[in-house]
């Protein structure tokens, strides 16, 4: 559903809730739940565990415990001798105030919003339905209040907390309950363990490990509230509007956690794209991606390449070991940062981590949820690479594949397409491999754009390639290098990026893949390339030779089609004054690019891109489909080889 109306939160209704936070802050009771009580208590990291649940020395009487009192008995213990308290306990316990604060005022709305507060005057002459009404609407206030208090909790805190908090996640042990009963039950329960962690003298040594526990904590009362999400009724108020704190960036908007996996930019090395040699697909094509990401309107949340169909959320580049993937990522990455840092952007470069395969079940579908959820965020332009995809991505179904594996496929299907999949035209996932063919089949379906990252090709290109090593030598020790230059090429003049895809694929005439060839050549002489009939012929004989070829195959033929369609650059002066173009409103970007692709389809004949695109892409799926049975005929060519070699030295002797 839309969020269709935004609620100021205003700050002097704010303020007359704090007296009522503050009671709470003073003292919560809770009475622990049995399972809380027994949880784990065979388990053998259960030293904190076991803490938690003797939280009551054992006794079922409830218990009373106060944050204040836990706040300065943590500044004794940390600054033992200062009257002030330290800077980083003040300030959590500020946030964790104020995020009662704005709880409080939520679950009022709520009640007013939902009728709640009607039910509620009139309990005692409620019938068994309105009972249940009642009920139901208590849980979801509930909710809403607790979800509400540690977002903004976490809106406060999280920009201050370090940007690993792995240690801490490894101390913190879950919450053993959470109740929904009741607001006030609600509260209670979340402040009662928050605080007997505070306690815990294993988790808090330092003043910054406060606020990195209030995170931790706070994270996890609004996963465990997710994952209950779905049993809550009478939601519709919550989720049709946002609230808006005034004066303040802080909104709520429905059960939207902008935090779920806030990651930092990852360090990368500057690259520009002229010091990658050869690759004139590959260089075309991260240019192209980056104009189309920097479209992206942050007002509407979409991007008009999108509309236009020239948005690709997965694309692939492939080719054999050592011809520049690494750098390609580097430049795409270098290239988005420089115009990010000009138009004033946020930019997340976000590669996924080498560690993310676990060995325990599950853990590496919630390394990888973890890694994707940030791509859902509509407030930065985010580059994620993949590199060396095969190495998480691989085919399910070869042997000895690990489960880790499986999961991490899961979860990438399941963002890339699918209920939850949510793409703004802000994002875009590049899987580069040396080994495509080792790829699981589902995983390349994903992928709308894909190019070849070939290394050098031509003369120039090997000329270009040692003209970057030596010239090193010429800067430090001039007249060194005693070589003769090529009379009629300058140095890098080829390295530069082409126009369009048409100049690099001006030579594609037909498929270079065998088995592709054959049956391009057989329905030729059936139809004219310019007959819808040919291609229709085409994917039928296709499939009957490769049998994982599918409609999704044509849909991403249809898509490179698209692609090429609005394959022209943005206007110089575009980039040089971003309120030409980068700065103005959606309508006004998506009917600018609209003029710019008319001028531009002037040139183009469709039924040849059409072409090309199809022929370019079956070939790929060929090459892929093929090479993995030619490795392992080579691989057994060559062992036999060598056994004859070994044969014929043994008979020799």
């Amino acid at each position: 559903m839309e969020h269709n109306s935004t609620f100021p939160i205003k700050q002097s209704e704010l303020d007359m809730l704090r007296d009522e936070a503050s009671s709470y802050l003073k003292s919560v009771q809770w009475e622990q739940g049995a399972r809380a009580k027994n949880r784990d208590k065979d388990a053998k990291e259960d030293s904190i565990l076991l803490y938690l649940s003797r939280a009551n020395n054992g006794s079922t009487s409830t218990e009373i415990t106060s944050v204040s009192k836990t706040i300065l008995a943590l500044k004794k213990r940390l600054l033992p001798d200062s009257v002030a308290i330290p800077i980083y306990l003040n300030q959590t316990f500020y946030a964790v105030q104020e995020g009662i604060i704005m709880g409080i005022w939520v679950k009022d709305s709520y009640y007013d919003a939902s009728g709640l507060t009607s039910l509620n005057q009139n309990k005692s002459a409620l019938d068994s339905i309105g009972k249940r009404e009642f009920e139901s609407k208590i849980h979801t206030a509930t909710a809403f209040m607790l979800f509400s208090m540690a977002y903004k909790i976490l809106h406060d805190l999280k920009p201050h907390a370090s940007d690993d908090l792995s240690v801490m996640k490894q101390k913190f042990a879950g919450i053993p309950e959470m109740s929904l009963l009741s607001p006030m039950k609600g509260i209670s329960c979340a402040l009662f363990y928050y605080n007997k962690y505070l306690e815990h003298p294993e988790i808090i040594k330092s003043d910054t490990d406060v606020i990195n526990f209030t995170v931790v904590y706070f994270e996890a009362l609004i996963d465990e509230i997710q994952l209950r999400k779905s049993s809550l009724e009478y939601t519709e108020t919550i989720e049709d509007r946002t609230y808006k704190l005034e004066n303040s960036e802080f909104a709520i908007s429905g059960w939207n956690n902008v935090f779920a996996g806030t990651a930092k930019s990852v360090e990368f090395n500057k690259i520009k794209f002229e010091q990658i040699v050869g690759n004139r697909d590959a260089k075309h094509f991260a240019r192209r991606l980056t104009e189309r990401l920097l479209s992206y309107d942050f007002t509407e949340k979409k991007n008009p390449f999108q509309e236009l169909g020239g948005f690709m959320p997965v694309f692939m580049g492939y080719g054999i070991p050592g011809t520049g993937k690494s750098m390609l990522i580097a430049a795409i990455a270098t290239k988005l940062k420089e115009h990010c840092d000009e138009l004033d952007i946020p930019f997340l470069f976000h590669p996924m981590p080498d560690t993310l395969i676990s060995t325990f079940q599950g853990g590496s579908a919630e390394k990888m949820v973890e890694w994707m959820k940030p791509l859902q965020d509509p407030s930065k332009l985010i580059f994620a690479p993949i590199d060396d995809a095969e190495n998480n991505l691989q085919e399910r179904t070869a042997q000895g594949v690990s489960a880790g594996v499986k999961e991490v496929i899961g979860v990438f299907l399941r963002y890339t397409e699918g209920a939850y999949a949510v793409n703004y035209g802000n994002s875009s996932i590049g899987l580069f491999t040396n080994l495509p063919e080792m790829l699981d089949k589902a995983v390349i379906s994903r992928v709308q754009g894909r190019f070849k990252i070939d290394g050098a090709r031509t003369e120039h290109d090997f000329l270009d390639q040692d003209y970057l090593w030596w010239c090193k030598f010429d800067d430090t020790l001039p007249n060194f290098v005693n070589m003769q230059n090529p009379n009629s090429y300058r140095y890098l003049q080829n390295q530069g990026l082409a126009k369009n895809m048409g100049e690099i694929l001006s030579a594609i005439e037909k498929p270079s893949e065998e088995r592709v060839h054959e049956i391009y050549e057989n329905i030729e002489k059936k139809f004219n390339t310019n007959e819808h009939l040919f291609y229709a012929n085409l994917y039928k004989e296709m499939q009957k030779e490769f049998p994982f070829f599918s409609s999704r195959d044509v849909r991403n033929i249809q898509s490179a089609v698209s692609l090429r369609l609005t394959d022209f650059d943005l206007e110089d002066d575009w980039f040089e004054n971003p309120e030409i173009y980068f700065k103005k409103d959606y309508e006004t970007k998506f009917n600018m690019l609209q003029e710019l692709m008319k001028s531009n389809m002037h040139g183009l004949n469709f039924s040849e891109i059409r072409r090309q695109e199809v022929v370019r892409y079956l070939d790929n799926v060929a090459t892929i489909a093929d090479t993995d049975f030619k490795r392992k005929v080579d691989a057994r060519v060559n062992q036999l080889n060598i056994e004859m070699e070994a044969r014929k030295l043994f008979d020799d002797d």
